[in-house]
């Protein structure tokens, strides 16, 4: 990860107008580390970088995927170290910006081979409670209960079932390692005003023609019908609700992805956080761009 700076945080942060004024300023190119701005298509309800924004930098990974294609954090793994290679070749430095944790994860720390689920445990598990669930990974693992989300019941079966096939040793290769050196930046802000923030872009991509969009959409894999209001303004398609309630069920939808993401990159990442609320565009600019070329420099020392 030398000549690699990454900018993570939650959705709506204005990580993408930051990363690609830093890119500028500094003679970087971006590499994109979002599940959905990857694929092709859709471009309103991904909220891609806008042609003025991508204009400032090269940037990596964004739009390049057909969305017939699964995706998954492997194989983002994969064409990620071949475009900071890319870049590299180019001696050019690299900023990874983006909000999907286990990309981030696995694009930093790797990927290790974890044991496939068994239908057998995994529906005595589903059988159990959230509290006995909690329990019952705290018995086999207690570091590992405190660090990753225990009211998310689908990662709390997952890590029971590797601690259980395939052993601690596993999971231990899979936890988010704190003495890597890996240089970036967390970078966030006042829930009031993210919320705000979320609230307006989606309805910016509503006035832009979002639903247009959707509309035109054809079939999609798996991981692209996971889409952040997809279903939403699907059901609207099909007058199963309002244009009023579909907006607000996706900003609802939005605000609690967003709360998500802040949880997991303060529990998972030891990157330096970023109250982007403190500071002006113009100064959090300049602070990440000092922050990005010392990591460049001590890179390569």
């Amino acid at each position: 990860m030398r000549g690699v700076f990454f900018i993570v945080g939650p959705t709506a942060t204005g990580k993408s107008e930051i990363a690609a004024d830093v890119a500028r300023e500094i003679g970087a190119e971006i590499v994109s580390a979002d599940a959905f701005q990857i694929y092709c298509g859709l471009d309103l309800l991904t909220a891609k970088p806008d042609a003025a924004t991508l204009a400032k930098a090269p940037h990596r990974l964004v739009g390049t995927m057909p969305i017939l294609e699964e995706m998954n954090a492997e194989k983002f793994r994969k064409l990620a170290l071949q475009a900071i290679a890319k870049i590299h070749s180019r001696k050019k430095p690299t900023i990874v910006v983006g909000g999907s944790g286990l990309y981030v994860k696995a694009l930093t720390h790797g990927l290790s081979s974890a044991p496939c689920a068994d239908p057998d445990l995994r529906a005595q598990l589903n059988e159990l409670s959230l509290d006995d669930l909690q329990k019952k990974l705290s018995g086999l693992d207690p570091a590992l209960a405190k660090k990753i989300d225990i009211k998310n019941r689908r990662r709390l079966v997952r890590a029971i079932e590797i601690c259980l096939l395939g052993g601690k040793e596993v999971l231990s290769r899979r936890e988010w390692s704190r003495n890597v050196a890996i240089h970036g930046l967390f970078v966030f802000r006042d829930r009031d005003e993210l919320y705000n923030r979320i609230n307006r872009r989606v309805e910016e991509m509503f006035d832009a023609g979002v639903i247009e969009e959707v509309r035109a959409a054809g079939a999609m894999s798996e991981t692209a019908l996971k889409m952040i209001g997809l279903g939403e303004i699907r059901e609207l398609l099909a007058a199963k609700m309002s244009i009023s309630q579909c907006v607000a069920a996706i900003q609802q939808a939005t605000r609690r992805y967003a709360k998500r993401q802040l949880t997991w990159f303060r529990r998972q990442t030891n990157f330096q956080a970023l109250n982007l609320s403190l500071l002006t565009t113009n100064e959090a600019m300049k602070w990440i761009s000092q922050k990005a070329r010392l990591a460049f420099a001590q890179g390569n020392d």
